[in-house]
């Protein structure tokens, strides 16, 4: 069978190999052997690549935190879920690799006309977008929310999900290009970076609260939003693509005061409010309401020119289903 290991800890370049694996045992009771179809190089699996991540598994490892396929088959006890049912791998199961058998708690038959390149990014993004917009701040119909990464996955979730709240979002982006994109899939402010984005964006609410910021990308980016929000407004940091420590003004701090937060989805305490958000995030995709464009699909074969691609930036998709010779 083959999958992807990782092999060492660094540049995941480097470490990262296509390799032939033991095919997995039959299933046991509650379990069931899915083919994995297609799954996404996230940010996160790039840092487990390179060790810094919250987990570090023991090396050489198969490594892939999402990934949607086929139930090909199925162990004693198991009801929810048949033969031929696409369904979401558990988060962290280590998807990339063409087989895998996994429990069936939890697993629910995912919309059956619905596009799998899109289900394949479903189990990370949305849940992430729609607990950033109802843990940290009870926010009504009306208001704004300010968030950078704008352009990202969880970017256009929150857009989609700020929606079907009531909810206007300010969305930083740094192309101008990305402007009119994301304004036609429901942004209501998109602002291109500029030094005084900060200044611009209260302009454009006005006198509107902004009373949370949702940070994606760290370093001197943190500090924009800080500046941006309104006194005793809270930033929740989930992400950091820049990979840089955090700048943010102390008189921000001190004066407003701004409050810091940081969002991981592996939290205990998210764990029972993962289903409900990717159910409706299904439905969301089956109906077309969201469409997360991609940059390109690659083979297993292909991992190192994919991790590659992924680092210069877009969304990559492994064609696992397709990796066969």
């Amino acid at each position: 069978m083959r999958a992807v290991q990782l092999t060492a800890f660094g540049n995941p370049v480097d470490g990262l190999e296509y390799v032939d694996i033991p095919e997995p045992d039959a299933p046991g009771p509650n379990q069931v052997l899915i083919g994995v179809e297609f799954s996404p190089i996230n940010p996160n699996d790039l840092m487990v690549a390179m060790g810094i991540y919250a987990y570090r598994p023991p090396l050489p490892t198969v490594i892939g935190n999402e990934g949607v396929g086929r139930v090909l088959a199925v162990g004693p006890g198991v009801e929810r879920v048949k033969v031929g049912d696409r369904v979401l791998a558990p988060l962290s199961s280590f998807t990339w690799r063409e087989r895998m058998v996994i429990s069936a708690n939890g697993l629910i038959a995912l919309p059956p006309g619905a596009d799998p390149q899109q289900l394949a990014m479903l189990a990370i993004n949305p849940p992430t977008a729609a607990l950033l917009l109802s843990e940290y701040v009870t926010l009504r119909p009306g208001e704004w929310v300010v968030q950078n990464a704008a352009n990202s996955g969880v970017g256009r979730w929150v857009i989609a999900f700020a929606k079907t709240r009531g909810l206007k979002t300010v969305n930083i982006v740094r192309r101008l290009e990305l402007v009119a994109e994301l304004e036609a899939i429901g942004g209501d402010v998109v602002i291109v970076d500029t030094p005084d984005v900060s200044e611009r964006i209260k302009a454009v609410v006005d006198q509107a609260e902004l009373r949370l910021a949702l940070d994606g990308v760290s370093g001197p980016a943190t500090g924009v939003l800080a500046a941006t929000l309104s006194p005793r407004g809270t930033l929740v940091s989930f992400a950091a693509m820049s990979l840089s420590p955090m700048s943010i003004s102390p008189l921000d701090v001190i004066f407003k005061p701004v409050t810091m937060r940081g969002f991981w989805l592996g939290h205990p305490e998210f764990a029972a409010k993962l289903s409900p958000a990717v159910a409706q995030a299904a439905k969301m995709i089956a109906s077309g309401r969201v469409h997360i464009p991609l940059a390109a699909t690659y083979p297993l074969s292909s991992i190192k020119e994919a991790v590659a691609h992924a680092q210069r930036g877009g969304k990559i998709l492994l064609d696992i289903a397709g990796s066969s010779p």
